[in-house]
């Protein structure tokens, strides 16, 4: 899977990039259908808050995506994977159940 990671208004430590990378790899072992993910840091006009965003593109053109905000960037993606990774748990079950009907419906 194919990872972007952009940064806006700010600076990150190499150790929060490779931990934004990390979080990647574990999304794409829960969605086997993942083709690409783009990370978004940005730090907002109020003080002290960061912001982080996944998009996450599956096959089928669908685009999930997770914010989070937090006092650091660290606690901002961690908030971002685990919207991201309800949304890919919801998916991937929505997915086996449609595949079970469709099955079933078969001679």
């Amino acid at each position: 899977m194919r990872t972007t990671i952009s940064v806006r208004h700010c600076e990150i430590s190499e150790a929060v990039r490779a931990r934004a990378e990390s979080v990647n790899q574990r999304l794409a072992h829960l969605s086997p259908h993942a083709l690409d993910s783009t990370v978004v840091f940005d730090r907002s006009p109020e003080p002290e808050e960061c912001s982080v965003e996944i998009r996450l593109h599956v096959r089928g053109g669908q685009v999930l995506v997770g914010a989070g905000r937090g006092p650091d960037h660290r606690t901002a993606l961690d908030r971002a994977e685990e919207k991201l990774r309800r949304q890919l748990e919801r998916n991937t079950t929505q997915y086996q159940a449609k595949t079970r009907r469709s099955e079933s419906r078969r001679p």
